[in-house]
This record gives C-alpha cells, sequence and structure tokens, in this order.
C-alpha cells in the first residue's frame, strides 16, 4: 500500500496526461499509463524505492523508468511558485513574519572542484556531500518556497544571496512589513533579516540582547519543521543518487505534492 491520497495520484496522472497531449505522444506508445506511471513516481519520492526496483517491478528496462521518473519530477516541479508569486500570496494571507531555512540535501560522493581545489558539493558542516536548498516557510513552519539547489560548500547567506533571495525578502520587508527570522547562518545580512545578536568574542550579552535571543529562537525554531516536515515525508530528499543539479527539481515536485497532500498553500 502507498501512503498516499488517491486524489493526489490521481492529480499527478492528469499533469502526466496533460503533458502526453502538449508533446503529441501517440495512444499506446508508452510502456506505462499515467496512473500507473503516477504510482511508481509516487514510490520513489515517499518511499525511496530504488529505480532498479521500479523498473523489475513495471516490467520495463530501466533507461524507461529513469525516463518515465524524470518525467514524473518536471511535471510536478513546473506547478511550484516562483519567489514573488509565494511573497505575495503570504503578504495577501496577512502571515505576521516568514522563517527562512537551509537544509542539506545528502548526495552521493561526486567531485565537482571549486575554488583552492576544494570540492563545492563537501559541506563541512555536515561532513557529507550534497546540495544546499533554502525553505521559507509561515509561522507555524508550514513551507511556502523552496530555492534552487546551490553547492553544499556554500554558506546560507551566500546561497540567499546568490537566488536573489535576501534582496527579495528585505523589499517584501519595507513594502508590506512582513519581515523574516534567521538563525545565526545568515549573520552578514542582519540589515535585511531579524536574527540573534552574536556573543561578543570577549563580552557577554546583555540582559535584553539574552531575552531577545530567547524570544526569537522559540518563535523562529518552529520554522525549522518545515525541513524536517520534507525529509520525513519524502524519503526521495534523504539521499539523492540522481545528478545532484536535479536536486533543484526534487525539492520543487516533493514541495508540490506536500501541498497537494495536505490540500494547503499558504
Amino acid at each position: 500500500m502507498l501512503d498516499v491520497r488517491r486524489e493526489t495520484v490521481l492529480h499527478l496522472a492528469h499533469l502526466l496526461r496533460q503533458r502526453r497531449r502538449r508533446v503529441g505522444t501517440r495512444k499506446n506508445r508508452r510502456a506505462l499509463g499515467c496512473f500507473k506511471q503516477a504510482v511508481m513516481v509516487l514510490r520513489w519520492f515517499l518511499d525511496g524505492t530504488r529505480v532498479k526496483q521500479l523498473s523489475r517491478d513495471n516490467n520495463i528496462g530501466r533507461s524507461t523508468a529513469y525516463r518515465l521518473l524524470h518525467e514524473g519530477v518536471d511535471v510536478l516541479a513546473a506547478q511550484a511558485p516562483d519567489l514573488q508569486t509565494a511573497l505575495e500570496r503570504a503578504a495577501e494571507a496577512g502571515l505576521t513574519h516568514l522563517n527562512l531555512d537551509g537544509t542539506l540535501i545528502y548526495t552521493d560522493r561526486i567531485s565537482t572542484p571549486g575554488p583552492k581545489g576544494a570540492d563545492l558539493y563537501w559541506s563541512g558542516k555536515h561532513r557529507h556531500h550534497g546540495g544546499n536548498v533554502q525553505v521559507i516557510s509561515a509561522p507555524d513552519g508550514w513551507p511556502i518556497w523552496v530555492s534552487a539547489v546551490r553547492p553544499g560548500r556554500e554558506h546560507d547567506l551566500t546561497c540567499a544571496r546568490t537566488h536573489g533571495l535576501a534582496e527579495a525578502l528585505s523589499r517584501t520587508a519595507t513594502e508590506t512589513a512582513l519581515i523574516t527570522l534567521t538563525d545565526l547562518g545568515y549573520e552578514g545580512a542582519r540589515e535585511m533579516f531579524r536574527m540573534p545578536f552574536k556573543k561578543p568574542k570577549d563580552g557577554r550579552l546583555t540582559e535584553p540582547q539574552r531575552a531577545f535571543n530567547q524570544l526569537l529562537r522559540g518563535v523562529h525554531g518552529v520554522g525549522e519543521w518545515a525541513n524536517t516536515l520534507l525529509m520525513t515525508t519524502f524519503k526521495a530528499l534523504r539521499r539523492v543518487s540522481l545528478d545532484p543539479s536535479r536536486i533543484t527539481q526534487i525539492a520543487a515536485a516533493a514541495f508540490v505534492l506536500l501541498q497537494l497532500e495536505h490540500g494547503r498553500t499558504v
């Protein structure tokens, strides 16, 4: 049994059918029908089923299974909102604030030389290869947007600036008073975000600063549930064995599936 609503499977099958019509696929020319393809894609996302097993279960070749899987990932990812749309929806919904947090999606070992010969996808913090994905969530920790992937070596602030995320959130705060809470991983953009005070190297925080930190960490801590929710719901996000550049589409597709399952956007 697949732990997913039938409506979600039917919605994905409908998206796949639309794509086939769009590209002019002739009837009975595919190894699997849209519904069976949708089930196969969801098995990979939810259970992390290996492509080798999926091809065997559906009596198709492994290259065909990969092609059908990528097709399913792409049609789902295309449904994810862009950053501007997500921020506009958040403002219209009257949210009190946003949470921003990065997560590392593990990958198999890859060799992509970066500055000074360092491996771009090696995260020293996590001591693992992976890709950095930024997640914006509502005050209760519900994810409302996921970014494209960046190499795991990059810090959260670098990723946020590369995506234009820092500037967009800062502009939203100015125009709508919708502020963004972060942790100290975004130190250096204090003028854009609300984050805890960093303890001076040779000093102590004042009593008001400690109280502020305690309050902010309590409120922002709820936002970390967004990353946890995505990781626990979709085993495919815990370790991606496909091309790391595909994490962009995989994370966006998982985000869309989460919305479908819970019937919630913002």
